[in-house]
């Protein structure tokens, strides 16, 4: 694992709640609640599950490209091309954490989602 990898990792890993696993297709998955946050492969790509509003707001804005894999879905895929680009990936995975982790919370329009 590279010094990009290792540094996300880290980062993500140490927010309250939030468990990393080894994610089935390979790379590490970070959780909180059971919930999926995202995935990292490695160096060079993070993939992550948003509701599609959220998705289409990523992808117009250039932060975020469709799922290498899965286009159609919410999912949003964030090639890292070098340590550059660590904060805004950072940056992909507290954006989902912070939506999660309001779900569960009184008055939050998702609960309902769960």
């Amino acid at each position: 694992m590279g010094v990009i990898a290792r540094t996300i990792i880290e980062e993500v890993s140490s927010w309250p709640g939030v468990e990393s696993h080894p994610h089935r297709f390979g790379g590490v998955e970070f959780t909180i609640d059971h919930r999926e946050i995202g995935h990292l492969h490695g160096d060079r790509l993070a993939d992550l599950p948003f509701p599609t509003r959220i998705r289409d707001e990523l992808i117009a804005s250039g932060r975020a490209r469709p799922h290498h894999v899965l286009p159609e879905s919410g999912w949003v895929s964030r090639w890292i091309r070098g340590p550059e680009d660590v904060t805004d990936v950072i940056a992909l995975f507290r954006l989902n954490f912070e939506r999660l982790a309001k779900i569960g919370q009184p008055g939050n329009p998702e609960s309902s989602q769960r």
